[in-house]
């Protein structure tokens, strides 16, 4: 069992983190270790605040979970494994909701416990990142160890050909293209999240046919709500949402799917339903299409969920195979796709290739220029940052429920665009 395990000191930091959102760190970390063994609260702050002081860090030990910034909260985590007498760490896609500079502060922290002797298991599909931290890489594909190298003797290129057995094109080119007219328009857009509190501060926005949107942001920072908003799946409280003109801002979402809209989410239990099958899960989002006096086209509704699956490259047993048995990035095709082949005029995306691997990052990637080619306005939320550089025509950046800069993506680099995502820096009048 996990706690077997701990015992052992192995201890694991998740992508979605274990912590209680309405207590206090401290409260967090006294729960997890007094599971295992007696101790105080008082005892326990002690050894955190030993232990921080080693580690370089700063812990609020009295701040709320929920008041936290990402990083801090990771932060948590790997002391709470750290407290549990952790020897072997494992961290899965620890870097995935991270801006740049909390990734290099994350990076210094995981130098030190290598040097005081612990051993770090680093689970991740971005090359860069996995080159500059590891002494070793071991390679998985479908299942299997293809490799094992040495970092500092292995290309991000090799790398990515031992993921996925061929070539990768770890680079998107797109060409310049003059973007169209304004199919989404958004203006002094206010949002409340699931708390009651505004998650959406006063966001105007305009997205141009042929034109990737790019909104940079770590995770939490209102982009979640603002998508929804968009998509009618959630209440605006003031303010508008235009599609080429037309005010939908209290349009349920069916009325905006049939106006050319579709809606990714960043979420793929949000938009799949694992115990469906492929086929029922293609027409989650077009459902009208396919039935009359309430009666489904069972004819009409296998061939397009073949026509999806073909264009798409689905990789599947059976349009009858339940979703949970297919891969996390077959799934996201099929989530991208059967929207895709609606033709919509206006696609919001959300975290398109989050865990994904390199071969189906590429896919993906791939299709959104190919969209935005054929005239498609898209909105592409994503807290990667490489990405949100590789595929957009114009970034804005998102902090605190606003946009807090705007602009070309060679008005930023990586630096500027982290700190603004983590509010370190105003916007300079270029980036407004």
């Amino acid at each position: 069992s996990p706690l077997d395990a701990i015992r052992k000191g192995i201890a694991m930091v998740y992508q979605h983190f274990a912590l209680i959102p309405t207590l206090t760190v401290l409260e967090n970390l006294f729960i997890a270790v007094s599971a295992i063994k007696k101790t105080s609260i008082a005892q326990v702050r002690k050894q955190v605040e030993e232990l921080s002081k080693r580690l370089g860090m700063e812990i609020p030990l009295d701040a709320v979970v929920e008041d936290l910034p990402i990083g801090i909260q990771q932060r948590v985590e790997i002391l709470k494994a750290l407290l549990l007498g952790a020897k072997i760490l494992i961290l899965d896609e620890p870097t995935s909701v991270l801006t740049p500079i909390e990734v290099e502060s994350l990076f210094n922290m995981l130098r030190k416990l290598r040097e005081e002797g612990v051993t770090v298991i680093f689970i991740t599909h971005k090359l860069r990142e996995v080159k500059a931290i590891a002494n070793r890489i071991t390679i998985l594909r479908r299942g299997q160890v293809v490799g094992v190298v040495d970092a500092d003797r292995v290309s991000e290129a090799e790398l990515a050909k031992m993921m996925v057995g061929r070539e990768v094109f770890l680079k998107i080119r797109k060409e310049y293209r003059e973007p169209g007219p304004t199919l989404l328009k958004i203006e002094n857009l206010w949002v409340r999240d699931d708390r009651g509190v505004y998650a959406v501060r006063g966001v105007s926005l305009e997205v141009k046919a042929g034109e990737i949107l790019g909104i940079a942001g770590v995770q939490g920072n209102g982009q979640r709500e603002l998508a929804e908003a968009i998509a009618g799946v959630r209440r605006a409280e003031r303010g508008r949402i235009l599609f080429a003109d037309r005010d939908v801002t209290e349009l349920p979402p069916s009325e905006r799917y049939r106006m050319g809209l579709a809606y990714i989410p960043d979420s793929r239990a949000i938009g799949l339903v694992y115990e469906m099958s492929v086929a029922e899960n293609s027409i989650l989002t077009s459902l009208c299409s396919f039935s009359r006096y309430g009666v489904l086209a069972l004819d009409s509704i296998e061939k397009f969920a073949k026509n999806v699956v073909k264009a798409f490259e689905i990789v599947t047993p059976s349009i009858f195979t339940k979703v949970k048995y297919l891969s996390g990035g077959n799934q996201q095709k099929l989530m991208i796709g059967r929207d895709v082949a609606r033709a919509p005029r206006i696609l919001v995306v959300c975290e398109p290739t989050h865990g994904l691997d390199v071969s189906a990052t590429e896919y993906v990637r791939k299709l959104l220029i190919s969209l935005r080619d054929e005239g498609r306005a898209i909105l592409l939320i994503s807290s990667d940052l490489e990405e949100v550089l590789s595929l957009s025509d114009r970034i804005a950046v998102m902090y605190g429920g606003r946009i807090v800069a705007i602009g070309k993506p060679q008005d930023f680099t990586a630096e500027q665009l982290g700190l603004l995502m983590g509010g370190a820096i105003e916007a300079t009048p270029s980036h407004s």
